[in-house]
């Protein structure tokens, strides 16, 4: 199976996740040359070692300079601490990295190909409104939103619920797990075969590949990664996609010397690491980083795998894992509420650094770290900043007394109309939606 086979299927048949076999590397030359390259060209490169075959190197280099026209910018902030901003997309989310080159990716190919495209998006905050942009207007492809609706802020949801055209969102009084859940079962649903479904949340590998590319990106710049010169990187985690596109850019040759997964109280994945023993939380746990508020991540089997276990989708470990391996790639912790929104104050009073909860999450794990591991004191440490502060105005201005200057992107949402629909969190109201929109 080539990678446009595995973007327009979403998931297997089996309901298994796809993964690159074998993965390929990121030679010396490349790894010489990431400091130099813009980001759309180090994006052509790496993502045109998955997409031989698929697209020509000129068509990979225009997907990416169109998808990629918004800065990366890496804001040192003390010492060898550092934030990589990767809010600065159109949806102020970093899932825009992904879903800007899926939209491109896919109506390439449906137009190559003929045929048209339902994609099927559950979001626990940032991914529907990224896909929602990405994909609206997209000739051919049609694109179906779930989300929980009391654990979205106000300015996610609307980015959602005001765009129309070829999207629709459903509102459901679930948790991101249900609406996740409903859509792996439409995939593996012979009686939906007919509507030509695929994916845009992170099953879809097409979402994992393009987020591959800001590991080597902020690696390169901060370290002769050419050379082998180490670095950190702190992650906030919920679905363990942007985890997982870190290990893949570390197995492809970035070196990474500690990889810190960073939750918030949806501990589970922290508890795995600590005692072997994998327990899912249902239903999961409401956090102020709302986007990670996950009880079973769906790409923990894609990590489980790459250390040689098998897990099912269910979250039953049918072989374990190599653990001693995980421990020595990822230190992992939990950070709660009243930590996160200590941090979020701390960043601004300190250094000026205006933080997020996501992000917030992701700063507190890596001081944890660098506490808990001082030999790591001089490596450069990057952490992710997942969402713009402006996404969550009421949180910033009680903790910092400021009033987040909106981007672009966010001016004018609270005026704009909001179409969505409400649905019963069971599979048979979804199934029933799916047949009576997009059948015939």
């Amino acid at each position: 199976m080539d990678l446009a086979q595995a973007l327009l299927q979403g998931q297997a048949g089996d309901r298994g996740l796809y993964l690159p076999r074998p993965l390929p590397r990121l030679g010396p030359e490349l790894l010489a040359r990431a400091r130099d390259l813009a980001y759309p060209q180090l994006a052509a490169r790496i993502l045109g070692l998955f997409a031989e075959g698929v697209f020509r190197d000129d068509e990979l280099q225009a997907i990416c300079e169109d998808a990629y026209d918004f800065a990366v910018p890496l804001e040192r902030v003390e010492g060898d601490r550092h934030l990589m901003r990767l809010d600065r997309g159109p949806t102020a989310s970093f899932k825009d990295f992904a879903a800007r080159f899926m939209g491109r990716a896919l109506g390439r190919l449906v137009r190559q190909r003929g045929g048209e495209l339902l994609v099927l998006t559950a979001t626990s905050g940032d991914t529907g409104s990224a896909i929602a942009h990405a994909f609206q207007g997209v000739e051919k492809i049609r694109v179906v939103v779930l989300f929980p609706r009391d654990e979205v802020s106000d300015r996610q949801r609307r980015q959602m619920t005001t765009l129309g055209e070829n999207i629709s969102t459903l509102a459901l009084d679930a948790k991101f797990d249900d609406c996740q859940a409903l859509v792996k079962q439409a995939f593996g649903d012979p009686d939906l075969a007919d509507l030509s479904l695929t994916s845009a949340n992170s099953i879809n590998i097409g979402r994992l590949l393009p987020q591959s590319v800001y590991y080597v990106y902020a690696a390169s710049r901060l370290a002769d990664i050419a050379g082998g010169e180490q670095v950190v990187f702190s992650v906030p985690s919920g679905n363990f996609g942007d985890l997982m596109g870190g290990l893949l850019a570390m197995r492809m040759g970035v070196p990474v010397a500690r990889f810190v997964v960073a939750t918030n109280a949806n501990d589970e994945v922290p508890r795995f690491l600590a005692s072997g023993r994998y327990e899912k939380i249902v239903p999961s746990r409401k956090c102020i980083s709302n986007a990670m508020n996950v009880g079973h991540p769906s790409n923990l089997a894609r990590i489980i795998d790459l250390y040689g276990g098998w897990m099912d989708e269910r979250g039953s470990l049918e072989r374990p894992p190599d653990l001693d391996r995980m421990r020595s790639d990822l230190y992992a912790v939990s950070v709660d509420d009243g930590r996160t929104r200590e941090a979020i104050a701390r960043a601004y009073r300190d250094h000026g650094a205006l933080l997020e909860p996501h992000g917030a999450v992701g700063w507190v794990g890596l001081e944890d770290f660098l506490a808990a591991c001082p030999e790591r004191a001089g490596v450069p440490a990057i952490s992710l900043e997942t969402a713009h502060p402006a996404k969550f105005p009421e949180e910033i201005r009680a903790l910092v007394g400021i009033e987040p200057e909106l981007p672009a992107s966010l001016q004018g949402l609270d005026t704009r109309t909001e179409h969505h629909r409400d649905l019963a969190p069971d599979y048979a109201a979804f199934k029933d939606f799916l047949c009576a929109e997009y059948r015939g």
